[in-house]
């Protein structure tokens, strides 16, 4: 059972969960003032000495600050690579969150600013506050998309996804597993979907008739923001939400299991969104040994997934094909492939592996030995 407190909680089975959000900046720190008028590598030499760059009259100056950022990195980190682009992007990443931005009383301090939302909700409690420039133009972006909502093409109708939620930008995957749950004959009593997200999976399997489906995910806002989006479509008692990890030491059995996992293996520590775009080395193992506990008998346990990892060179191993070839928990029963589409023209980066890339449906079962 959930219930909502505020913005930034919510109660769920006596538990009580926190929303995340950027961490303010409400201690002082030495900044180094900048505006229009002043010459951008002003600022960068400053970012680059390990100084606080604080924007003080139009967002505009930000922006300007930033492009011009990117192309000094640019001069350095000029390999379009995969991993050459990672680490432009890390570098980028370093400095441009040492430029700052003030909000008071839930508003941009500077002038000509958008209107975010999430400051009202996520930061009630501040009257005044820092965010690094990056984080508010997160914050931007998500109100926009959470205000305007997003089309899933599966669903035939939008989600508002909340702050700091995982939605898909590209829908091979999800045509994928609607293709699958036409064909899909077995019982529909009910469904745990791992790592839930938006709750674009858990909403097509209502699409094909499942009687309960359980969302769960580690990701509070997740929560937050599928428990709202239930609330506004009457589905509360069609999808139980649960927060925690994987399968968050809960007691269910159940005729499928659906995972759209990260597909890209993690280089680097993960927190935050990068936990829905890459996985440490232990998540695939904790993934199986667990699933195992949680499917019924005949039941089936549908993996989403691609192959980007092997064509982008970031890594040779394959996760689900290694628990396969190890043999003992699960065996294949349907592999299935479909080509992504060309990249958007809008897109800057160098995106050419996409040629190559294809998405994956795994359908898995118990293996007959057990």
């Amino acid at each position: 059972m959930i219930k909502n407190q505020s913005g930034l909680e919510l109660n769920i089975s006596g538990n009580k969960i926190q929303a995340d959000r950027p961490k303010p900046i409400i201690t002082n720190i030495d900044v180094v003032p900048y505006k229009h008028s002043m010459d951008p590598q002003t600022a960068i030499d400053a970012l680059i000495d390990g100084y606080h760059v604080l924007i003080v009259d139009f967002y505009s100056s930000g922006l300007t600050v930033l492009s011009e950022l990117k192309k000094y990195i640019k001069n350095t980190y000029s390999d379009q690579s995969f991993q050459g682009q990672r680490d432009f992007r890390s570098a980028f990443h370093k400095l441009s969150h040492q430029l700052l931005l003030k909000i008071s009383n839930s508003k941009l301090s500077v002038k000509k600013a958008p209107e975010i939302g999430w400051f009202k909700i996520l930061y009630l409690e501040l009257n005044e506050f820092l965010l690094p420039f990056p984080q508010v133009q997160g914050l931007n972006s998500s109100w926009q998309w959470y205000e305007k909502g997003i089309f899933i093409p599966v669903l035939k109708r939008k989600i508002h996804p909340w702050f700091g939620t995982y939605f898909p930008t590209r829908f091979e995957h999800l045509e994928l597993f609607d293709k699958w749950l036409k064909r899909y004959t077995g019982e529909k009593k009910s469904a745990i979907d791992i790592g839930s997200g938006s709750g674009v999976l858990s909403f097509q399997m209502l699409k094909h008739s499942f009687e309960k489906v359980y969302g769960i995910d580690s990701n509070p806002n997740a929560i937050i923001g599928l428990n709202e989006d239930l609330n506004k479509n009457n589905l509360n008692s069609k999808i139980n939400l649960i927060y925690g990890d994987l399968f968050a030491n809960c007691n269910l059995k159940t005729e499928l299991i659906v995972f759209n996992p990260p597909w890209l293996p993690a280089s680097h520590n993960i927190d935050g969104l990068d936990k829905a775009i890459y996985y440490d080395q232990y998540l695939f193992p904790r993934f199986f040994a667990e699933a195992k506990k949680h499917l019924n008998a005949n039941g089936k346990m549908v993996i989403l997934f691609s192959n980007l990892a092997q064509i982008t060179k970031a890594s040779n191993a394959h996760p689900i094909e290694e628990e396969l070839s190890a043999g003992g928990q699960f065996q294949k029963e349907l592999f299935i492939q479909k080509e992504v589409r060309p990249a958007s023209k809008k897109t800057k980066r160098n995106q050419n592996w996409r040629a190559s890339e294809m998405v994956e449906l795994w359908v898995l079962k118990i293996a007959d030995n057990n």
